[in-house]
C-alpha cells in the first residue's frame, strides 16, 4: 500500500471536457504526497484510511472541469458505524465530504482499492473513514426510524413535519472495562449504551414526546444465574444491620437505570425521565425537549451525579482514542538503522513478529499503553550517548493514525566516541513527547508545535545501545621522533608482558579508564597487542626529554609492578644502544 500511489501515479487523475470523454491529466495537473499535513485533515471522529494528496494545475495551463480524482486507500476496521468519504480541503481552507464510487484496479501485479471522485475545485485529497450519519425528515403521520448502523436503536416521532440527522457512536466493553480498573468509583457501573447523537431544528421544539430505544446490556451474571437456576439463582447480597443478628438477611439486587443528556454544554442526569426495561438488555424512554446527545448507564448501586457526568465526559472522550504501544527496534543488519512503531495494543502480538520477520530486534518489552487521538503527534528525541544522525537536537515526528501504519525509520549515532568506557555499547534514551492536534500549526513548509514542549508531555522512554566498532590501528615501525621509545623496544616488551603485567603498569602509568578502555577495543589480537596499546599510549602522554630519561621511567614501572627482570633487560637494551641509563641503580 505504500508504493499504491507511485504505482497508480499516471491513472488517478482524469479529465472530464465537455464531451464527456476521459483524457490523460498529466500534462495539466501535478499530484504530490503532503503526508506531513495529515493532522489538519482528520477531525472529530474521523480516520484517515489513505496518504493526503495535493492536485494543483500547473502553472501557465488551463484545466476543464470536471475533474474526476480516484484516491487508493484501504480501511482496515470497517462496519455498520462507519462511512468512507473523500475529504477535500481547497486553498482557502473551505472543507467538502463528496461519497465516492469504489472500484478495484490491477496495476503491476497488485491490486488496489480507490475511492473515486468527481469534483470542481481542487486541493488536498484523503478518504476519511467516519461514524454513519443518517439524515431522514418526519413527515406529518409521524415516523418510526431503525437505525442501519445498528437495528435495536429506534426512534419514534409522533406527527410532524422537520428534518434531522443522527450518528451513533458505538463504547466498547473493554473502554468500560478499562475506566473501572482505573476508577474505583465506577465499580458500580454494568454497561452502558452508545452515545447517540441527535440533531434537531434549533428553533423547533419537540411539541409531542420523543420514544428512543436503546441497547443497554443487563448484568452478565444475572443472567447466567438466570439461565443455570432461574429465580433462585438471581444475584442477592446481605444487608447490613444490627451486629447481634447470627444470620443476615438476603435482599435481590435491583438493578438502576439511569439517563445523561447533554445540555447548557454539559452532561446533566435527566431525572425527570422515566426508563422502561424492555427485553434483550433494550431501555426505551420518551422525550420532551431537544437534547444533542443521550447516554444510558446501568448501575448495580446507587452512584453520585458528579461522578456519573465525569463517567460521561471520560467516555466520550475515551472512543476517539485508541491504546497504542510504542516500540523500538533496530536492524540487525544495522544497528544504527532504527524503526519506531506506534503500534495499536490489540494487534502489538502480530505487528510484533511481522518487524521480527522483517529483520529488526530490539528491547523485550514496548512501552506501557498511551492513549492516543487520531491526528496527534509523537516528538522523538534522544539523550546520553546516542543522537540523530545530524546531531544539533533535531528531532522527529509521527502523526498518528488508527487506521495507518505508523513507522519512522531512523538513523543514529554515538555523540562521544569515547564515551561509556566501562560498557561494550554506547548508550542512550529515546524520549517520545505527545503534541495534541491544536497545538499543531504549519510554519516554513513543516509542521512545528505552536508553543514548545515540556517535561509534562514526556509520554515514554525508551533505552537504545549501540555496538562500540573495534578500529584496528596497525603497530607502525616508523622511526621515532627523537627523544622517544623506539617501536621495536615496545613490540618486545609487549610480548614479554602478561595481561596481569599490564594491569599492574596501567596503574603505574596513572592512565584515564576511558584511555586503556578504548586501547583494549583498538587491540583485538590479544594481550600482546593489547600491551602494545598500553604502553604507546604512556609514550604519547610522556613530556619531552632525553631518550634515557624515559627508558629509566619505563624501568622504574615495570620494577614496581612486579617485573624487575624486564626492568634490567630493558636498561641492559639500552647502554647497548651506547646511552648511559639515568637513575639505572635504583
Amino acid at each position: 500500500h505504500t508504493n499504491v500511489h507511485t504505482l497508480f501515479r499516471e491513472s488517478i487523475l482524469l479529465l472530464t471536457g465537455e464531451t464527456g470523454e476521459p483524457c490523460r491529466a498529466s500534462l495539466t495537473l501535478t499530484c504530490d504526497l503532503a503526508d506531513a499535513l495529515s493532522f489538519a485533515v482528520v477531525t472529530g471522529s474521523e480516520e484517515l484510511v489513505s496518504r493526503v494528496l495535493r492536485v494543483r494545475v500547473r502553472d501557465g495551463t488551463c484545466c476543464p472541469f470536471p475533474v474526476a480524482v480516484a484516491v487508493p486507500f484501504r480501511a482496515r476496521y470497517r462496519g455498520n458505524y462507519r462511512d468512507v468519504a473523500v475529504k477535500v480541503v481547497d486553498g482557502q481552507g473551505r472543507t467538502s465530504y463528496v461519497r465516492p464510487s469504489y472500484t478495484e484496479e490491477m496495476c503491476r501485479g497488485q491490486k488496489g482499492s480507490f475511492a473515486e471522485v468527481r469534483v470542481y475545485t481542487l486541493g488536498l485529497f484523503a478518504v476519511v473513514s467516519c461514524l454513519r450519519r443518517e439524515n431522514y425528515t418526519v413527515p406529518r403521520r409521524g415516523l418510526s426510524l431503525r437505525l442501519s448502523a445498528d437495528p435495536r436503536v429506534c426512534l419514534h416521532y409522533l406527527p410532524g413535519c422537520f428534518t434531522s440527522s443522527v450518528v451513533l457512536q458505538p463504547v466498547d466493553g473493554s473502554l468500560l472495562a478499562s475506566l473501572k480498573s482505573r476508577r474505583d468509583g465506577y465499580h458500580a457501573v454494568l454497561s452502558t449504551s452508545p452515545l447517540l447523537h441527535i440533531t434537531h431544528p434549533s428553533s423547533q421544539n419537540l411539541r409531542r414526546p420523543l420514544t428512543v430505544t436503546l441497547p443497554c446490556p443487563p448484568n452478565p451474571e444475572k443472567r447466567r444465574g438466570a439461565g443455570q437456576g432461574g429465580e433462585q439463582a438471581q444475584l442477592t447480597r446481605p444487608i447490613c444491620g444490627d451486629a447481634s443478628r447470627s444470620t443476615p438477611t438476603l435482599q435481590k439486587v435491583s438493578e438502576l437505570l439511569v439517563l445523561l443528556g447533554w445540555k447548557d454544554d454539559k452532561w446533566n442526569i435527566l431525572d425527570k425521565v422515566t426508563l422502561r426495561n424492555l427485553q434483550n438488555g433494550l431501555v426505551s424512554f420518551e422525550l420532551s425537549e431537544n437534547i444533542e446527545r443521550l447516554f444510558v448507564v446501568r448501575l448495580l448501586s446507587p452512584v453520585s451525579p458528579s461522578r456519573l457526568t465525569a463517567l460521561a465526559e471520560e467516555v466520550e472522550e475515551r472512543v476517539r482514542c485508541t491504546a497504542v504501544n510504542i516500540v523500538l527496534q533496530q536492524a540487525q543488519a544495522d544497528p544504527h538503522t532504527a524503526l519506531v512503531a506506534v503500534l495499536p495494543s490489540r494487534d502489538l502480538p502480530r505487528a510484533m513478529s511481522e518487524l521480527r520477520a522483517q529483520g529488526y530486534c530490539g528491547p523485550a518489552e514496548p512501552s506501557l499503553e498511551i492513549a492516543m487521538s487520531e491526528g496527534e503527534q509523537l516528538l522523538v528525541s534522544f539523550s546520553g550517548n546516542i543522537t540523530l544522525t545530524g546531531g544539533g537536537g533535531v528531532c522527529e515526528r509521527i502523526t498518528f493514525h488508527s487506521q495507518r501504519k505508523n513507522h519512522l525509520r531512523l538513523h543514529l549515532t554515538e555523540v562521544d566516541p569515547f564515551g561509556n568506557y566501562s560498557s561494550p555499547h554506547y548508550k542512550g534514551t529515546a524520549l517520545f513527547y505527545k503534541v495534541a492536534v491544536g497545538r499543531v500549526e504549519w510554519r516554513e513548509g513543516q509542521a512545528t508545535p505552536s508553543c514548545c514542549v515540556s517535561l509534562k508531555d514526556l509520554v515514554c522512554k525508551l533505552s537504545v545501545t549501540l555496538p562500540k566498532v573495534h578500529v584496528h590501528i596497525p603497530m607502525t615501525t616508523t622511526c621515532p621522533r627523537p627523544g622517544c621509545l623506539s617501536d621495536s623496544a615496545l613490540l618486545w616488551l609487549s610480548e614479554e608482558l602478561s595481561e596481569e603485567d599490564v594491569s599492574q603498569l596501567v596503574l603505574c602509568f596513572r592512565l584515564r579508564r576511558g584511555s586503556v578502555q578504548l586501547a583494549r577495543h583498538q587491540a583485538p589480537g590479544g594481550p600482546a597487542s593489547w600491551a602494545y596499546h598500553v604502553l604507546a599510549l604512556w609514550r604519547r602522554a610522556l613530556p619531552a626529554g632525553p631518550h634515557s630519561a624515559k627508558t629509566a621511567s619505563l624501568a622504574r614501572c615495570l620494577a614496581k609492578s612486579g617485573r624487575p627482570d624486564l626492568a634490567r633487560e630493558l636498561l641492559l637494551r639500552q647502554t647497548a644502544t651506547g646511552e648511559s641509563p639515568v637513575d639505572s641503580d635504583k
